[in-house]
């Protein structure tokens, strides 16, 4: 991998507040700091765009006991088995259950999956966590 410098202009205010939040962060320079942020941006490009394959993971919280939420969990799972990779299933507490999704596809699609999961009625809580599938980063 070839490596090259270039230079940033940045106000001096920026740079130290930067420098504050990676050295708390724990990164030992900023280049490797200015890498992730680089490497996210691209991640988010690729979601953007929704034709390229990318990964993620999709967590809801809801109550069990609302109406068909279960089953129409379980039926919407099986209407992507080939985005849906896996899932965890966790018992909050009595009532409430936590979903653990993790898809790889489209991302269209699995923007889709995501809205219809959260959208369930008996959903409490639901967010779609995106990265990439590693293939195009470096």
């Amino acid at each position: 991998m070839k490596i090259v410098r270039f230079g940033v202009s940045i106000p001096h205010d920026l740079l130290t507040e930067f420098d504050g939040i990676i050295e708390r962060k724990g990164y030992t320079n900023r280049s490797e700091a200015i890498r992730d942020l680089i490497r996210d941006f691209i991640v988010r490009h690729e979601w953007e765009k929704g034709d390229e394959e990318v990964a993620g993971t999709i967590t809801i919280v809801y109550n069990h006991d609302e109406a068909d939420v279960v089953k129409e969990l379980l039926d919407l799972q099986h209407d992507y088995v080939n985005e849906i990779v896996s899932s965890l299933h966790v018992h909050m507490d009595k009532h409430n259950c936590l979903e653990v999704v993790v898809v790889k596809g489209k991302a269209k699609r699995v923007k889709e999956i995501a809205d219809r999961l959260i959208s369930l009625k008996g959903v409490k809580h639901g967010k779609l966590v995106m990265t990439t599938t590693g293939k195009h980063l470096v």
